[in-house]
């Protein structure tokens, strides 16, 4: 069986299929239209969050007989095209769950803590504390959108820290609200209202893109914080950065990006 790896993943993953006796190329850093020229030979597809497996690379994939996903979701796998042409469509929901619920909870103190400012402020030998003055989390609100696996993680972490917790998740039953100890809002426009700090956990779906937008933004309370750690486009960037602009946002942490870049190109070769 050959496997096409089109993004970095693990060296100790790699080794594993070579020593199960399969075929592995290695080709990172290619374009989308590189990976389409190139996968007719290969029966396996290993991908994470940039490659998309849509139908215009399935229709070149003719001897492909599995795709996947190293991480959680499979938003940028056309899973019904896979199941028409007979592929199956795999991923690893929980191999980095925790990572991505730290992650957030930093972007969280960071936005809230002025953290970056210091640090680049100190590299300019700019040491004024007046201008580095931050917000304790403490006591604020937090608004999860979404608490699924990595949701409740944020969720339990951040009351752990002394924040009130507030999610908005309409597929969730009302007893796991329960049992995180966290209020549920029936409508995304109550949490945006009540919180201090928001942060998103949600797949990446004609339901979910830009559902924060600047209608969404322009409820929220004026310096607000915005963290995005789950999925690109589920924040309109242009509607971000212009509420940033106007001080509605206070600051945000942002992990993701609705294009995403080549994550294995040097600085200089981005497209």
């Amino acid at each position: 069986m050959k496997i096409m790896i089109t993004e970095k993943i693990a060296s100790e993953s790699v080794d594993y299929l070579r020593q199960q006796g399969f075929a592995v190329d290695e080709r990172l850093g290619l374009s989308q239209a590189e990976i389409e020229a190139e996968i007719a030979p290969y029966d396996a597809l290993i991908v994470r969050s940039v490659t998309q497996v849509n139908r215009s690379l399935l229709e070149k994939a003719v001897n492909l007989k599995v795709v996947g996903r190293a991480g959680n979701g499979i938003d940028n796998i056309d899973v019904a095209t896979c199941t028409a042409k007979g592929i199956i469509a795999v991923n690893t929901p929980e191999a980095n769950i925790m990572a991505a619920g730290e992650l957030a909870v930093s972007l969280a103190f960071v936005a809230f803590r002025n953290v970056c400012a210091a640090n680049a402020g100190a590299h300019q030998d700019d040491f004024r504390r007046s201008r580095l003055i931050g917000n304790e989390l403490e006591g604020k609100t937090a608004g999860i959108i979404g608490m699924g696996r990595i949701g409740s993680i944020v969720a339990r972490k951040l009351k752990g820290i002394g924040m009130k917790v507030i999610v908005y998740d309409p597929y969730i039953p009302a007893e796991r609200f329960e049992q995180l100890g966290v209020r549920r809002c029936d409508r995304l426009e109550e949490l945006l209202c009540d919180a201090d700090l928001i942060t998103l956990h949600t797949p990446k779906t004609k339901e979910t893109y830009n559902m924060i937008d600047a209608p969404q933004l322009a409820q929220c309370k004026r310096g607000v914080r915005i963290v995005n750690a789950a999925r690109g486009g589920l924040v309109n960037e242009k509607a971000l950065c212009d509420a940033l602009v106007s001080g509605q946002v206070a600051a945000a942490g942002i992990d993701v990006l609705d294009k995403e870049p080549n994550y294995d190109k040097k600085p200089g070769e981005q497209n």
